[in-house]
């Protein structure tokens, strides 16, 4: 058992308390649909992912049956993950609902028990925990593709305005606990996807550093409001996490357009002054 093992307990320990940190991330997200009534732009795909996640690796934690950390965290994720999903749902059209309905139906309840019944009539015993084990190691580095987007807009606007330091921090932080935790436990499948998740991690905080301090973008190379809406994956153990980052309105710009408008009146109004002048000599 993990708490056997006074090492792999405390970085479980550890662990889980950065782990909650990052399924809490989206809250602010979600009180904002709340409060407007609408999803926006937001997508539900990213909660479907970690729901999926959470719960096979909440199934091979309870397989190997000496896994608490595993087990605790995984089952706060299925059940924060599913609350994010009904939110969303509630407040989403009536075409956006249809769709992630059909998408919670098809991935969650239908691949999932595919995966739960291959794995429970072809293997037994060791045998099934270890492939289950390594279907989780596929998924969490399927999942983990998806910073590779957000590295790429860093690149490309030179910006890392919508690439928050403290997420990037607590992903890598994550992926060590997480790692050590499976190091010490000697189980491969736990360790393995946070190397990636390490590698991820600094990578990102490697980009911060570059581009902290770089001027602004031009409005040419800016994304569009969609893109700024980027989703941002926080591993969480095998249960990886999706955060979307908003984008704040460009306000000066907003103030520019205006200024500009009022100018272009104020210089109508002077030459009608003038027009009117020239007349009445």
């Amino acid at each position: 058992m993990s708490i056997h093992n006074p090492m792999a307990f405390t970085f479980g320990i550890l662990g889980n308390i950065i782990s909650f940190m990052v399924f809490l991330a989206p809250v602010p997200t979600f009180i904002r649909i709340v409060k407007k009534k609408s999803t926006e732009d937001f997508q539900s795909l990213p909660y479907l992912v970690a729901l999926f996640s959470s719960m096979l690796w909440l199934y091979y934690a309870l397989l190997q049956k000496d896994t608490i950390l595993l087990v605790t965290i995984n089952s706060f994720g299925c059940v924060i993950e599913t609350a994010y999903i009904a939110i969303y749902i509630v407040y989403a059209t009536r075409e956006i609902r249809v769709s992630t309905t059909k998408l919670l139906i098809s991935v969650n309840v239908g691949l999932l028990s595919l995966i739960l019944l291959l794995t429970h009539f072809l293997v037994d015993g060791p045998v099934r925990v270890q492939v289950l084990g390594w279907v989780c190691v596929v998924v969490s580095v399927c999942v983990f593709a998806a910073p590779l987007n957000i590295l790429k807009q860093v690149v490309r606007t030179k910006s890392v305005e919508f690439m928050p330091f403290t997420l990037s921090f607590f992903l890598t932080l994550s992926a060590v606990m997480w790692f050590a935790y499976g190091l010490f436990l000697k189980d491969l499948c736990v360790a393995l996807p946070n190397v990636l998740g390490f590698i991820l991690g600094l990578l990102q905080m490697l980009l911060y550093g570059i581009y902290r301090n770089a001027q602004k973008v031009n409005e040419k190379s800016k994304p569009s409001a969609e893109n700024l809406r980027s989703i941002v994956i926080l591993n969480a153990l095998g249960a990886s996490e999706i955060y979307p980052v908003d984008a704040e309105p460009d306000v000066n710009g907003g103030a520019e357009e205006h200024g500009q408008t009022e100018d272009e009146k104020n210089m109508e109004a002077s030459q009608e002054k003038l027009q009117s002048n020239e007349c009445a000599v």
